[in-house]
């Protein structure tokens, strides 16, 4: 029987003007996503960063009190080669990131106080291409950016938020999961791949620590963006899961 080729990707929408990205770790946006984000600051779109950890736990031979303020910093100077000015830290532990109610609050606080058209998270499907296992708190946090995206838009969840000024938002149109196994968009980063590299390589450190192939940005991101391309019909794209809300 011969093999049934993927079904191609369709492009994501692109008429919206501003997007908040909500992933676990320091260097998350930068395995793939941060070309794509290159292309949106570059139509004059804004885009804004949520760490949910410092990526503490990510450096094996570095003690996570001297690792977190070493990657946020990697991070938000990935975050400029990039077009992003905005980087937060909700300061979660790294590794250990549990889906529950205080994850779904901080999250719905968050879209509440940047109101974006688009958010942009990890993907939780359990596996990435149904072979490499996805690590826990990308799923963690995945599952719960679903959910507190929609608990920003209802005034009776987490009624604290009222108090504390925060007015419910509904104006989220798309959930976007990056390099989901379930992707069936993609956005083409062909004209920005370049940016794309130079943004993962300034997690020096991380790196240096992770050695193997994830420890070349050029090599890892051709590797990733290129099948994708091949999907889109371009050079290099980005893959998303693409959940509409309205």
């Amino acid at each position: 029987m011969t093999e049934q080729p993927p079904e191609p990707f369709e492009h994501v929408d692109e008429d919206w003007r501003t997007a908040l990205a909500i992933v676990p770790h320091p260097d998350d946006m930068e395995y793939g996503s941060a070309a794509a984000v290159a292309r949106w600051t570059a139509q004059g779109k804004k885009v804004v960063y949520v760490m949910v950890t410092s990526g503490e736990a990510g450096i094996d031979s570095m003690d996570p009190a001297e690792c977190g303020p070493l990657r946020e910093a990697e991070e938000l100077a990935s975050a400029r080669v990039v077009g992003v000015d905005t980087v937060e830290f909700l300061g979660y532990p790294d590794g250990v990131v549990e889906y529950g109610l205080p994850l779904r609050r901080d999250i719905a606080r968050a879209v509440r106080r940047h109101r974006p058209d688009i958010v942009i998270t990890s993907s939780f499907r359990d596996t990435y291409g149904g072979v490499t296992l996805n690590q826990a708190d990308h799923i963690a946090v995945g599952r719960a950016t679903l959910d507190g995206v929609r608990d920003a838009g209802n005034r009776w969840v987490f009624r604290e938020l009222l108090a504390e000024g925060h007015e419910p938002w509904n104006g989220v149109r798309q959930i976007w999961a990056a390099a989901s196994s379930e992707a069936r968009h993609a956005v083409d980063t062909t004209d920005h791949f370049d940016l794309g590299v130079a943004s993962l390589a300034e997690h020096k450190a991380y790196l240096a620590g992770l050695g193997g192939a994830m420890a070349d940005p050029r090599e890892f991101l051709e590797g990733f963006c290129r099948g994708a391309g091949t999907r889109l019909g371009t050079r290099f794209a980005v893959p998303f899961e693409v959940f509409p809300l309205r």
